[in-house]
């Protein structure tokens, strides 16, 4: 990656996400340039699908093209072009998608652009139906389409880097714990949009125990990586959705800031490592 664009990828990085920009700059120079270029595309769709200004069916639409376009050679400034004419109004993590699906060696760029591809087409689906989700089983293929798959691209990406073995079904169970959590903070604002992702009849203490049974298989997934920058990333992310599903379960909105900090502190110093804080019911 030149050191321009890392640069101008990183810059963006630190705009939109606390939660990841912290473990992804700690990485060693390739395997940042690949984690950031995944975050980066992850997020560019995520926020076609989250935008509050485009119906459904443009966001389907959106989401349909930006996948069949990164299933062949494309050049980033002609998607961004096309971006910008179909929806002028996304935010600049989206509109720059070809930049960052460019980012990456070359060696695991196309890994990069299948995952994105996948989720898009997924996400795509979801839009069309109004995120309907009315069973456990419908919110297990959500948490998977859109975070247990990012799991499976993460322990991809430890494995193309320096050998490092995981249990991929852990590895799912480490993207839908985050995700969990994620329904849970952002549960005013969905509901706002009017999207429910609560399975009929559950309540808020029913998402809470997902949230725990995922997240009691991404500590047991971070507990087995060996010391490395694999550990050093899932620490940070499985901390902060730990004390954020704990700060909601006592009626915190989210996190302070001080909260956050002390987390992330821990977790660089290796003194938090998990083994089993999380209870499954």
């Amino acid at each position: 990656m030149a050191i321009e664009a890392r640069a101008s990828a990183l810059d963006v990085l630190r705009e939109t996400s606390r939660t990841f920009y912290v473990p992804i700059i700690g990485l060693p120079d390739a395997l940042r340039d690949a984690v950031a270029a995944a975050y980066l595309c992850m997020r560019a769709i995520d926020e076609i699908e989250d935008h509050p200004d485009l119906d459904n069916a443009t966001k389907a639409a959106l989401l349909g093209w930006v996948s069949h376009q990164l299933q062949a050679p494309f050049a980033a400034r002609d998607l961004e072009i096309e971006l910008q004419a179909q929806a002028p109004n996304l935010p600049e993590v989206s509109a720059r998608i070809g930049e960052w699906a460019l980012l990456p060696p070359e060696s695991i760029a196309p890994r990069i652009w299948d995952a994105t591809a996948s989720m898009a087409a997924r996400m795509a689906e979801w839009a069309e139906c109004g995120w309907t989700i009315r069973t456990e089983a419908d919110l297990d293929r959500y948490t998977f389409g859109v975070a247990g798959a990012v799991g499976l691209l993460l322990s991809d990406l430890w494995a193309w880097y320096d050998g490092t073995h995981t249990d991929r079904a852990l590895a799912i169970g480490f993207g839908r714990g985050l995700q969990a959590v994620n329904i849970l903070r952002n549960r005013v604002d969905d509901l706002g949009r009017r999207v429910d992702f609560f399975p009929n009849g559950w309540a808020a203490n029913d998402m809470h125990a997902y949230a725990r049974r995922n997240l009691a298989m991404a500590e047991a997934y971070t507990d087995a990586l060996p010391n490395g920058p694999a550990l050093d990333f899932c620490r940070i992310p499985l901390a902060l959705a730990i004390g954020t599903l704990e700060a909601l379960a006592r009626g915190e909105p989210k996190l302070d800031r001080r909260a956050v900090q002390l987390l992330v502190e821990q977790a660089n110093a290796g003194r938090w490592r998990g083994k089993g804080g999380v209870h499954a019911e």
